[in-house]
């Protein structure tokens, strides 16, 4: 997932997709864990998206506060 996909989205599905992306990571914990895991590369490709879209959700959430203050 690009930022600008993520910066496109809006915030409801920010934080649906966010959901997504935690069972995900979840079950790709557990797969490491019982030896099942095939992709490793998707545990880092998964913790990247989980950062980027929380980064926007701040983003959004700081211009929100800040705007109401002037």
């Amino acid at each position: 997932m690009q930022i600008k996909e993520v910066r496109a989205m809006e915030s409801v599905q920010l934080q649906e997709e966010l959901l997504k992306l935690r069972r995900e990571q979840f079950n790709l914990r557990i797969q490491a864990a019982t030896g099942q895991g095939a992709r490793s590369d998707q545990p880092g490709k998964v913790r990247k998206d989980i950062a980027r879209i929380k980064t926007v959700l701040r983003e959004r959430r700081d211009d929100s506060t800040t705007g109401s203050e002037t």
